[in-house]
């Protein structure tokens, strides 16, 4: 370490062992954690400041069992803390963090780490719940026998690393050793390591038999091959119905204080172009996106809830065996679950799977899952076209059809896997699932809240930023050039965006488009939910008289049939309408190729779907 740069400490551990939740308690960033392995699939970089001020920079790095690395993420961690990163020197202190309630797991990869040379320090993370669940650590001499300073952590408490601050201020203080040259030579074999950590444990731990014996109680039921699929499918129905139950009187308020705004500025302006923009433009494009606020909001509450309490890892052990069924094994299941936030971390998880066959078939399909940004696309056209009764008297028809457009991406997901594994060249062995089950967990209110700030803040800056912004371009695309003299229909007609929605009408008429939804799936390539706004400000200029349209939803119920706005739902559940997704595709598929792929095939199975669903539904109907 030189003298004039500060120490670089990086945190190594096994999945899901708390690393990042310890990164951002030390650093005072908010990454992603949850109770499951493969959150951090890439090397993070912060700064720490210890309670006698002298600072350092802190990597947080995905999480291994081993040096041995099978995957991308894993040979990130590998390269860094051997010192085979490029331009990347090794780094000055490992902060080795063990969950406490794994020992004779995480302790493999300590022993391990101890033929690098570098100077390390063990955290017993967890170190609370491993005394609730009858845990006695006798951490002296846990770090006599590793030969290394041993501390414990609560990181999901403020003051919960304050003894591993204590021991980096006296680490740094006396001055680091220099790091040795690795002893490859020294690491033991799978036998004599086992052997060592069984050692290690009989001397400095002493363990209740009984502390699983609630999550063993629990998983007879949920990893149940029959019970635990019906619990799944009745999870999944119970959130969608909270979709549309819940949000219900949050949204109407939404909608009665963006209607108000527009009626008052509208009232308050003289007729022009400015008020055009304000009202037309930001209060009827914006303002119907940032309504479904509430909608997103319930959705991403029942993620978080299953992610802290443990759920998810057994629900991708259920579904190993039917995604076994189409060439995947259950550790896809992880990022495509991810991609129901979004399509891009999803993408980003796959670096978690070691097979790349199984890689490409997860890059493939991880755009088909239903992400948030189509919820306000589905919202809008269910609440127009589908009435609010209940079926069977337990289930909104609704949520029913909601829950329905996710089923379909899910299954549209799967018979693209079987296709492409059954070709020649991706045949291969199925890559055998191998995932650790946490323990079952009360999820942590504070996790949960500051989950929710954040995905509601995100929404709530592209609602300000990337929205606005292609709002106030599609106002003025839609306003200018003005019309002729004498011209008696819409002046939005004769504008760039009218002509080029009426040059591309006749490509998408076999859909039942007309050139108003084609003008809003153009701005809607940057990202899905500005359809709703782009109709908005569509519907806005369309109008007569003075005034707004009025609520998208009931002008959409009023002009469309009921065959055009199911094709614009399916429509939605294929098309990779969002070019973030496409540029993640390239980044981890690794080239043009690859991302064409992606694009023309989910393209040409919207186009396929929406029209099949368009024919259907007028046939069915008689229109």
């Amino acid at each position: 370490m030189s003298s004039t740069s500060a120490p670089r400490l990086a945190l190594l551990g096994n999945p899901n062992c708390g690393k990042t939740a310890l990164f951002n308690l030390l650093t005072g960033t908010r990454q992603k954690v949850a109770n499951y392995a493969g959150v951090t699939v890439e090397r993070k970089a912060g700064w720490i400041t210890t309670p006698q001020g002298r600072q350092a920079q802190v990597l947080d790095l995905p999480g291994t069992y081993s040096l041995v690395p099978l995957s991308h993420d894993e040979t990130i961690t590998h390269d860094v803390v051997t010192g085979r990163q490029a331009g990347e020197a090794r780094p000055d202190l490992l902060v080795c963090v063990a969950d406490a309630t794994h020992l004779q797991l995480n302790l493999r990869l300590v022993l391990e780490a101890q033929a690098l040379g570098v100077p390390m320090v063990l955290v017993l993370n967890m170190f609370d719940v491993a005394q609730a669940q009858g845990l006695s650590i006798d951490t002296a001499r846990l770090s006599a026998a590793l030969g290394m300073p041993v501390v414990t952590a609560i990181s999901v408490r403020k003051d919960g690393a304050l003894a591993l601050l204590a021991q980096l201020d006296a680490l740094l203080s006396s001055g680091l050793p220099p790091a040795q040259p690795a002893r490859d030579a020294d690491i033991p074999g799978p036998d004599a390591l086992n052997a060592r950590v069984c050692a290690i444990l009989a001397d400095a731990v002493q363990t209740d038999a009984s502390r699983w014996a609630f999550t063993d109680r629990v998983d007879r039921w949920v990893l149940h091959p029959l019970w635990g699929m019906v619990l799944l499918v009745g999870v999944l129905l119970f959130m969608f119905q909270a979709v549309f139950a819940w949000a219900a009187l949050p949204m109407d308020a939404i909608e009665a204080g963006v209607g108000w705004l527009g009626e008052q500025v509208a009232a308050r302006m003289a007729d022009g172009p400015l008020r055009s923009l304000l009202v037309d433009g930001v209060i009827a494009g914006v303002g119907g996106v940032l309504v479904f606020l509430p909608q997103i909001l319930i959705l991403f509450f029942f993620i978080f809830l299953l992610e802290d309490s443990g759920y998810l890892p057994r629900a991708a052990f259920l579904m190993d065996r039917l995604m076994g069924t189409v060439g995947l094994s259950g550790r896809s299941f992880i990022p495509l679950l991810s991609s129901f936030a979004c399509a891009v971390p999803g993408i980003m998880a796959t670096r978690t799977i070691s097979h790349w066959r199984d890689r490409w078939l997860t890059i493939l399909i991880a755009p088909l899952m239903t992400c948030s940004a189509r919820l306000p696309v589905y919202a809008l056209l269910i609440a127009a076209f589908i009435p609010d009764r209940s079926v069977a008297g337990l289930f909104n028809l609704q949520g029913l059809v909601l829950f329905a457009l996710y089923l379909a991406g899910i299954l549209s997901a799967m018979a693209v896997a079987f296709i492409v594994s059954r070709r020649g060249q991706a045949q291969g062995r199925q890559t055998p699932l191998l995932m650790e089950l946490p323990a079952y967990r009360f999820p942590s209110a504070r996790n949960i809240a500051r989950g929710l700030w954040e995905r509601g803040w995100i929404f709530v800056r592209r609602v300000g930023g990337i929205i606005l912004a292609l709002m106030v371009l599609l106002w003025f695309l839609s306003s200018y050039p003005a019309p002729p003299d004498g011209f008696t229909g819409n002046a939005i007609e004769m504008s760039l965006a009218g002509r080029l929605g009426h040059l591309l009408a006749p490509l998408f008429a076999p859909l039942g488009f007309d050139w108003r939804i084609v003008v809003a799936l153009i701005p809607a390539m940057a990202a899905r939910e500005v359809v709703v706004a782009a109709l908005g400000t569509v519907y806005a200029l369309s109008a007569t008289g003075d005034g707004v349209a009025g609520a998208l939803g009931a002008v959409v119920a009023d002009q469309w049939s009921l065959a055009t706005a199911l094709s614009l739902l399916v429509w939605f559940v294929y098309a990779p309408q969002c070019i973030a997704t496409l540029a993640a595709v390239r980044r981890e598929a690794g080239g043009w190729k690859s991302t064409a792929i992606v694009t023309a095939y989910l393209f040409a199975l919207a186009y396929a779907a929406a029209w099949i669903t368009y024919r259907i539904t007028l046939l069915w109907s008689g229109s």
